[in-house]
Parts: structure tokens; C-alpha cells; sequence
């Protein structure tokens, strides 16, 4: 950050002394790990010595007591939690005759953290090849890189947002390419240049298969059934070998039943075959990372009374992505439980 020169009134004497002797500069802005907010002390003639006496708008005191020979520097840094604070007092400077001259300050100084971006679920809109999403500060600009699943990019550049306000809805947009998008990569900037980063992964593919007819009220996988897990098996590994280059793949187990049984009890058996589908495809050979979620009676692909025996109600999904899937038909966000 730029030194900003500080524009200071002179009281007492001797004043051309003190403005021939003493400059001070601010350093307002600083990001946090990278430093602090400081006032630089820059001495051109001999001084015997000088002392900063501030009070910060939170009633913090300041005083540090420094000196040099004529062309040092001395940089004052200001501790200061996260935040913008006002700073009212005045820096003394003792000269070699012994007189004293007092300078007043009054500015403001900034420690920033990286400001927050946030994204909604529902922004983004692979399908309309659209994302929105907020600044927690005044947006200038964002690198967007938007990553397609053939490992070619449909969109790599910048996008101005012309000073927003802090909240403002910001929108990026990306043409049509080929393939699924795999990530894309936000490195949003507020108006002092800080900057955060964000990389989303909307990327998922549902794996096609036959559902496993497990026996009532079990979820061991049946000898008859296991075929169908095997074809599931190298659907995925295929995937995985197509894929797996570009980021690192997951896969979501979610499970389900009919409308027999308590809600809890479907709950439950529908998680234990999900984690039973886990286990088999892990002991098959799978590598990947797996996680599995039950969500029994409560997200039914075909509507039906309570106690209605339907097959197609007695399923599971097989997703593979790299973050958790959005999921839109489910009754209460999953807790994924990993394998």
C-alpha cells in the first residue's frame, strides 16, 4: 500500500524547526497477515528525540517514544483489532536545545481481512451458465475461470463490477462449450485491491444402474444381486479414470424406501443398505472417498399413500462429484457419513 502523506497543523515552537526537522506519512491500510496500519516518522535534521501519544476511537491509548539520526525512517506500526479506527493525538519532538514542539494527528487507519464471498446454492446455475454471488465490501472486479469436465476452459478473464456496493447481487456469465463444468474459480477484489478466492465444484454425475432387491427389513446385499453392484462398479471406475485427472472424485450413496414401516425405522434400514452398497463397491476395489445418507419414507420418486408397498420407491442414487451434491427433492439437508 502507498504511503499517503498526512496533512498536519503545527502548534507551539519552534515551528520551523519542527516542519524542518520532523515529516509524517500514513500507511492507512494494511491486510491482515501482512502487516499492520503505520505512521512513518521520517527525520531530516537532528532531533534529540520524540514521542507519539495517540487515543484510538475504542479508548485505547497509544505511546511509543523513538528518535534517529537525520534520514532515518522509523516506522510506527499501529495494533489494532480488524476493523477501521479513528485515531486523535499529537506527536512531540524534543530538539537538541531542549524545546519541545507538538504535532496533532487525527486519521484513520484500516486492518482488512480478506472479504467474504458468499454463494447461495441456488446461484449457481450450471444449466444457465450463470453464478451470482456477494462482497462483504465495495466490489471492483473478479477473475473468473470457468473449467469444463473435457479439461478445456469455456470462460478465463476478468469481470468489472464498476465499485458495487458491499452485498450488491454480482453476476458472471460463461458461453456454451463442450462437456459438464467442472469448477469454477473466483478471485473477487474489493475497491483497496484486497481479495479473496472461492473455487466451486457443481460437477456430478449420476451413475445409471439396477437397484439391489434387498430382503425385508435387511441390508445385506444378496448373492443374486451383487451383479448388479458389479456393472455399478465399473460405471463409476470408468468415470473416475475419465475425470479423476482434474479434480478428486467422491461418491454419494443416498438410499431410500416405500411408504411400509414407521418413518424412523425406513429412516434407518434405508441408511444401513446405503452403507451397505458402500461397503460392497469399497470391497470390490472402489478408492474413492464414499459417503452415504438414508433418507428412507421421506423422498419418494413416486407419490403413494402411507403403507404402500412400490417397488420404485425402494432405490438408491449413486452420485459421483467432488463437493456434496445440491440436492433439491430431499426433506433435510444429509449428514453424510463416510465410509
Amino acid at each position: 500500500m502507498n504511503s499517503r502523506l498526512l496533512l498536519l497543523c503545527l502548534t507551539l515552537s519552534p515551528l520551523c524547526a519542527f516542519a524542518d526537522a520532523v515529516r509524517v506519512s500514513l500507511q492507512p491500510r494494511a491486510a491482515v497477515g501482512k502487516g499492520l496500519p503505520a505512521l512513518q516518522v521520517h527525520i531530516d535534521e537532528p532531533i534529540a528525540g520524540f514521542e507519539l501519544k495517540l487515543k484510538r476511537g475504542d479508548g485505547h491509548e497509544v505511546r511509543v517514544k523513538g528518535g534517529g539520526e537525520p534520514g532515518v525512517t522509523r516506522t510506527l506500526s499501529l495494533e489494532q483489532p480488524e476493523g477501521r479506527f479513528h485515531y486523535e493525538g499529537e506527536l512531540v519532538v524534543r530538539f537538541p536545545d531542549s524545546q519541545e514542539a507538538s504535532m496533532p494527528l487525527s486519521f484513520d487507519a484500516e486492518l482488512l481481512g480478506p472479504p467474504q464471498l458468499t454463494v447461495a446454492p441456488e446461484d449457481v446455475d450450471v444449466a444457465g451458465r450463470k453464478l451470482r454471488f456477494k462482497l462483504s465490501r465495495p466490489a471492483s472486479r473478479a477473475q473468473v475461470t470457468v473449467l469444463m469436465d473435457t479439461g478445456k476452459k469455456a470462460f478465463d478473464g476478468e469481470v468489472p463490477f464498476q465499485n458495487a456496493p458491499a452485498g450488491t447481487p454480482l453476476e458472471v456469465t460463461w458461453p456454451a462449450a463442450e462437456g459438464r463444468v467442472l469448477s469454477i474459480s473466483i478471485k473477487a477484489f474489493d475497491t483497496s485491491e484486497f481479495y479473496t478466492i472461492v473455487d466451486l465444484f457443481p460437477w456430478r454425475v449420476e451413475i445409471p444402474h439396477e437397484d439391489i432387491n434387498f430382503a425385508s427389513g435387511s441390508a445385506e446385499v444378496p448373492a443374486a444381486e451383487r451383479r448388479k453392484l458389479d456393472a455399478s462398479y465399473a460405471l463409476i471406475a470408468d468415470a473416475v479414470s475419465r475425470y479423476g485427472r482434474l479434480a478428486q472424485m467422491r461418491l454419494y450413496i443416498l438410499g431410500h424406501t416405500d411408504t411400509v414401516g414407521e418413518t424412523a425405522s425406513n429412516r434407518e434400514l434405508s441408511l444401513k443398505r446405503a452403507r451397505g452398497i458402500a461397503a460392497y463397491l469399497r470391497k470390490k476395489g472402489l478408492k474413492l472417498p464414499i459417503f452415504y445418507e438414508g433418507f428412507g419414507e421421506q423422498a419418494p420418486r413416486v407419490a403413494t399413500p402411507d403403507e404402500t408397498d412400490e417397488p420404485g420407491n425402494r432405490r438408491a442414487e449413486y452420485i459421483l462429484a467432488v463437493e456434496p451434491p445440491a440436492l433439491s427433492s430431499t426433506p433435510f439437508p444429509p449428514q453424510w457419513r463416510k465410509l
